[in-house]
């Protein structure tokens, strides 16, 4: 697309995220999100915790400032098999996958409940809540006032990365009921489906899952699930609504973690969203593992494949996976901390995109599937 000059940059009134760890950072990791990721960052220097995972990109703070004002927070457990640290959780059966995600989705219900920045939104109200809050609808330009906690909340939508907390597929009535709204069948491999590392397909189990969250109305995230999970489930699902919350085009970064381009068009027929991911190593095939050498530019680039490969913007989001394991020092040149989000607004403002689109890229595209599937 041409490059114009924007004298007014637009600044998007409310911008989506579609997939943050927060849970899994403040109880396992200790994180204190309600402070900025820069002071986090200086309480960690030096310490196991930075060498393990990176330099703090998320805080409330950052996130008010950046005008994040909603997240798609997962509740991810981890494997034994994959467990990267011993002072991590992780689990070796369904029991004790439902006992440590629980605990996560009851986190985020009671951080809400304790700290006024927060909102839980898992209905159609809560969510016009956040965005009444952000002023969605009226016009924002560079001249708008700066956000700020006491008038800005962070919402936060409930989704699962990995579905082995759920005991059983008739049990996620009992987590719908407590506010799970977005299911991942698959991180690595889980009972219900082959996952990025370990492959496989769906199983009977996943198969029943999807069902059952077809008929709660759940929203399926394809995002991990291997490459022949990945297609049973697009097949399978008899659901509305179908998004990949955080992953690249399989085209530049050709690993079993990204979407094929039919994987594309086969969401985009059904109305879904891909959130990008804002990892350098999921940004450019053979990342040198030098910060500078990721740019925004690479970013763009994902951006407007899917729009290329879809036919329009309607289909591509953010979910940046901030703080997912790497920190910082793994994201692209122009990029610090989740604050700095609207610089790819501006980025995609300076490469030829409609302001409309540019707005429907950075939040409009997720708020219309939450529209769509959020209960009343």
């Amino acid at each position: 697309m041409p490059g114009v000059n924007v004298h007014h940059p637009l600044i998007v009134p409310l911008i989506v995220d579609a997939h943050l760890d927060l849970a899994y950072n403040v109880l396992y990791k200790h994180r204190d999100y309600r402070r900025s990721a820069c002071a986090t960052r200086e309480a960690e220097r030096g310490s196991q915790r930075e060498k393990q995972s990176g330099q703090c990109t998320v805080g409330l703070p950052d996130m008010i400032r950046g005008r994040v004002g909603l997240c798609f927070g997962t509740i991810f457990v981890e494997p034994h098999s994959r467990q990267i640290s011993d002072d991590l959780p992780s689990y070796r059966d369904e029991r004790e996958a439902h006992r440590l995600g629980m605990a996560q989705l009851d986190f985020y219900r009671r951080w809400a409940e304790e700290n006024r920045h927060v909102m839980l939104v898992t209905t159609k109200g809560e969510l016009e809540a956040v965005c009444k809050a952000w002023g969605v609808g009226r016009s924002h330009r560079e001249t708008a006032d700066s956000p700020s906690p006491t008038l800005h909340p962070v919402g936060i939508v409930p989704l699962m990365e990995g579905a082995d907390p759920i005991l059983e597929p008739k049990e996620l009535e009992r987590w719908y009921e407590r506010g799970l709204r977005i299911v991942g069948p698959a991180w690595d491999t889980t009972r219900y489906a082959g996952g990025t590392w370990s492959g496989g397909r769906m199983t009977r189990l996943g198969r029943a899952l999807l069902d059952v969250m077809a008929e709660f109305n759940v929203i399926l995230d394809v995002s991990h699930l291997s490459h022949q999970a990945l297609f049973e489930a697009l097949d399978a699902f008899e659901g509305q609504h179908v998004i990949a919350s955080h992953s690249n085009p399989h085209r530049f970064v050709p690993t079993s973690r990204h979407v094929p381009d039919k994987a594309i068009e086969m969401i985009a027929e059904r109305g879904g969203v891909i959130g990008v991911v804002l990892y350098n190593r999921f940004l450019k095939k053979e990342w040198s593992g030098k910060k500078d050498d990721v740019t925004l530019d690479d970013v763009v680039r994902m951006i407007d494949h899917i729009c290329q490969v879809t036919g329009s913007a309607d289909h591509v989001g953010l979910g940046s996976d901030y703080d997912g394991g790497f920190g910082a020092e793994a994201i692209p040149r122009e990029l610090n901390t989740i604050r700095d989000h609207p610089k790819i607004g501006d980025e995609l403002l300076q490469r030829g995109f409609e302001p409309k689109h540019v707005e429907q890229i950075m939040g409009g595209n997720w708020l219309r599937i939450l529209r769509e599937a959020l209960p009343t």
